[in-house]
């Protein structure tokens, strides 16, 4: 793999963020994977483009990831006791099938963590689907630790993860 590329997304490729998150809808249904089966949230990724926070990579000049990452702590997931200000939180990442499974999500996730830590921020953070053990068991591979399952019956989402920052950055996490 060459090197990846990742800049933030403009707001002129918000269907290029819609259709990454659609490639990776259509993989989990043919997985019989009930997350993200519905519609991209196309204001929230509008927005997210806007305030520069949503992340394309690119591979080749080609568009095969995307991230968000920002300091949004989802009120109903992350509470006071959590220090919300103490980290970035990824929302939304997506890699194009076709370019899976050769560490692309792991690089994303470095990347991210990265960017947290030149922030000073001490924690990545993220929210995951609460049923799918497949991406809990990936985001364990990735350093992140579980810290709790947060049941809201009108949220499909839940299982809160951090990790410290710079993990797989600077050899010392």
């Amino acid at each position: 793999m060459k090197d990846l590329i990742i800049r933030p997304g403009h707001p002129d490729e918000l269907g290029v963020v819609e259709a990454l998150l659609r490639d990776a809808s259509a993989w989990l249904a043919s997985r019989s994977i009930d997350q993200w089966q519905y519609p991209p949230h196309s204001d929230r990724i509008a927005a997210a483009l806007e305030r520069g926070v949503c992340f394309l990579a690119f591979e080749d000049g080609e568009p095969i990831a995307t991230i968000q990452v920002d300091d949004f702590a989802d009120p109903e997931f992350w509470t006071p006791d959590d220090e919300p200000d103490t980290a970035l939180y990824v929302h939304r990442m997506a890699v194009r099938r076709h370019t899976a499974g050769v560490g692309i999500g792991g690089m994303l996730l470095d990347w991210a963590s990265e960017r947290a830590r030149l922030q000073g921020k001490r924690w990545l953070r993220l929210d995951a689907w609460k049923d799918n053990q497949g991406l809990h068991r990936y985001y364990k591979g990735a350093g992140f630790t579980a810290l709790r399952i947060v049941d809201l019956p009108h949220r499909r989402s839940g299982a809160l993860f951090q990790r410290p920052t710079g993990y797989g950055t600077d050899g010392d996490s």
